[in-house]
């Protein structure tokens, strides 16, 4: 689930904003405590030294019996009780308390043993300015915060717009799309500072057309071999057929056919490879074209209509798909061989060892080989190429009882 985030964004934005959040809230944080407490330290002291020095003009005073100037009183009963036992114990101290529903600083000091001197100063102003100073801290906090996350994910966007970029064209590379490519910017202008998604976009569009020249030359070689063997092999297979009757003609002319229909997969697997094969639609009911198949292949499959429908499709391909992969049935697997149609799923299976791993996980590959056992040839690779340009998708399995399944899905 992407939760409404843009197609350029991704976790690593997401990370990276949540990142960006947390760093700048621990600093604003940090900072905030560190500029609260130093000028609540600063207004709190220089309101105590006001308080004391007041205490002792008072207890001057009190001492040469002159009257109490205002905001001075001995034993107040509005005396916080632990200021009051500290000033009768013989020290001076001072703190904050409410008294008359504003903030006071009291300064209380002994009197004459075992009474307190107190003085009350007005905090009220003081407090206010903690306040205020709070409440800025916490607004330019909010600001500081809102603006530093605001310039971190747009650069952090930038790089995950890149980033994403780069992940798009690769996927179309591993899809078959050998002339996408990045194109970034950067890797063009060498004035401009090179970072590490630059280099990724290099290497992948380096890769991407190695790999292109490659394919084309494999390309290339298989349809040049395929075109040259053409010409000797219509020459061997017209001078077997001038052959006299006898058994070792007949293995001359099977292997001519083999290397006839070789040929002809080669061609055709060069012509795929194009990706320039269009497909004529037509419109055909499954069940009757699947039967026409199973009877021009001369073999025991047994057809099973589940549903019927009638689907618009190139049907010689469709017919060469479905022939190649009871072909394969049969020569590969063993029997019973079913081909199953419903609606557009058509099913082949057979009851042998099944498909090898390789095939399972990756598809057919030309020629392969495992174990010393015996290959599957180019059948399924036409097979596949065919259901591509049929817009079809040719998936292959293993059933859990045993035996191959290759199942067509028509779109």
């Amino acid at each position: 689930m992407r939760l409404g985030l843009p197609q350029w964004a991704g976790t690593l934005a997401v990370k990276a904003a949540v990142f960006i959040t947390v760093m700048c809230c621990a600093l604003a944080a940090l900072l905030g405590v560190l500029v609260h407490v130093s000028v609540t330290n600063q207004t709190v002291g220089q309101a105590r030294e006001l308080a004391l020095s007041r205490l002792e003009d008072a207890t001057a005073a009190f001492e040469a019996g002159d009257a109490l100037r205002r905001g001075v009183a001995v034993d107040p009963p509005e005396l916080p009780d632990s200021l009051r036992e500290l000033a009768v114990a013989g020290e001076r101290g001072t703190m904050v308390a409410e008294y008359r529903g504003r903030p006071t600083m009291w300064a209380a000091g002994p009197a004459d043993g075992s009474r307190a001197l107190a003085v009350e100063v007005d905090y009220s102003q003081q407090a206010r300015t903690i306040e205020g100073l709070d409440r800025a801290i916490l607004w330019s906090s909010g600001l500081a915060i809102g603006a530093t996350l605001l310039v971190g994910a747009f650069a952090v966007t930038r790089v995950t717009r890149r980033l994403h970029a780069t992940a798009r064209v690769a996927r179309r590379i591993s899809g078959g799309d050998l002339d996408a490519r990045v194109d970034d910017p950067r890797t063009k202008d060498p004035t401009r500072p090179q970072d590490e998604v630059a280099a990724v976009a290099a290497a992948l569009d380096s890769m991407a057309s190695s790999l292109q020249s490659k394919l084309l030359a494999e390309q290339r070689f298989t349809a040049d071999v395929a075109h040259e063997l053409r010409t000797p092999l219509t020459g061997l297979h017209a001078a077997a057929e001038l052959l006299p009757a006898g058994r070792p003609t007949e293995l001359v002319r099977d292997r001519v056919a083999a290397l006839r229909t070789l040929t002809e997969d080669l061609l055709e697997i060069s012509r795929l490879d194009t990706g320039r094969e269009r497909s004529e639609l037509d419109t055909e009911p499954l069940a009757a074209l699947a039967e026409r198949v199973v009877r021009a292949s001369g073999t025991e499959t047994e057809v099973v209509v589940v549903r019927d429908v009638v689907v618009e499709t190139d049907r010689r391909r469709l017919e060469r798909v479905l022939g190649n992969l009871v072909a394969n049935a049969h020569k590969h697997g063993r029997g019973p061989v079913s081909l199953t149609v419903d609606g557009p799923v058509v099913t082949v299976r057979d009851h042998g060892v099944g498909y090898p791993e390789y095939l399972v996980a990756h598809g057919p590959q030309r020629f392969r080989t495992e174990g010393g056992a015996k290959g599957h040839g180019l059948g399924l690779t036409i097979a596949l190429g065919q259901a591509e340009v049929l817009g079809a998708r040719l998936t292959f399995a293993n059933a859990a009882d045993g035996g191959a399944v290759a199942t067509l899905e028509l779109r």
